[in-house]
């Protein structure tokens, strides 16, 4: 996939870099100089990098929207996320459109007007809120009008089904894809060589209704 970010700073730089670990083509649009540059020199694989205004229509065209597949905008200013995704599904007629929503308040807007949004504040409430056991599964955020969800499971520090397995090697329902665990203090991308350990936090995007039958897989319960 091509996809293309608005935004230069730690969210915006650690979406790049995962999804340029996992072989897709990213774009990257930031106004500030100092921090396109860092960006420059930090991402992997020379990603193409525009210095300017995510919400102007000459600089969109210059990341290459017009053929993008997914356009993500992860800036800290909502206003600024949900008039360039606007304009990325008007004038470029992007597919699909991404956003992160820094105010919880504003979600709703940006759901009417078509953007996928993501708040963080949203999901650390909802992790407060639901209080699990080890074994559950957490969902994180809904997406595509709630069809499809990134969800979190604990898998058991006993009797581990799935322990010392690749992942290319696991049963998993179809649409439910593993892409990161959370081992102690460590993030880790997911591959298919990558082997699940007991007490691993195991991050999944997954289609609602395939949820149940992904915990069973991974936690056989």
């Amino acid at each position: 996939m091509f996809i293309v970010i608005n935004g230069g700073g730690k969210v915006a730089s650690f979406l790049a870099r995962t999804l340029l670990d996992r072989g897709h083509q990213v774009a990257l649009i930031e106004k500030r100089s100092e921090v396109a540059e860092k960006l420059a020199t930090e991402l992997p694989g020379a990603p193409l990098i525009i210095l300017g205004d995510g919400c102007d229509v000459q600089f969109q065209e210059d990341a290459g929207v017009g053929h993008a597949d997914v356009f993500a905008a992860v800036t800290g200013d909502d206003d600024d996320n949900l008039v360039s995704c606007q304009l990325a599904k008007t004038a470029f007629g992007v597919p699909r459109a991404v956003s992160r929503v820094n105010n919880p308040k504003n979600q709703h807007i940006f759901t009417a007007l078509g953007v996928e949004a993501i708040s963080s504040t949203t999901i650390i409430a909802r992790m407060i809120e639901e209080e699990t056991t080890i074994g559950d599964i957490r969902t994180l955020a809904s997406l595509r009008k709630g069809n499809m969800a990134v969800v979190e499971i604990e898998l058991p520090t006993d009797r581990c089904v799935v322990c010392e397995k690749k992942v290319a090697e696991l049963n998993l329902p179809i649409d439910c894809v593993l892409f990161a665990i959370v081992r102690g203090e460590d993030v880790i991308t997911v591959h298919g060589d990558t082997k699940l350990e007991a007490g691993d936090v195991v991050v999944a995007f997954t289609a609602v209704q395939h949820e149940a039958a992904l915990k069973r897989a991974l936690t056989g319960m």
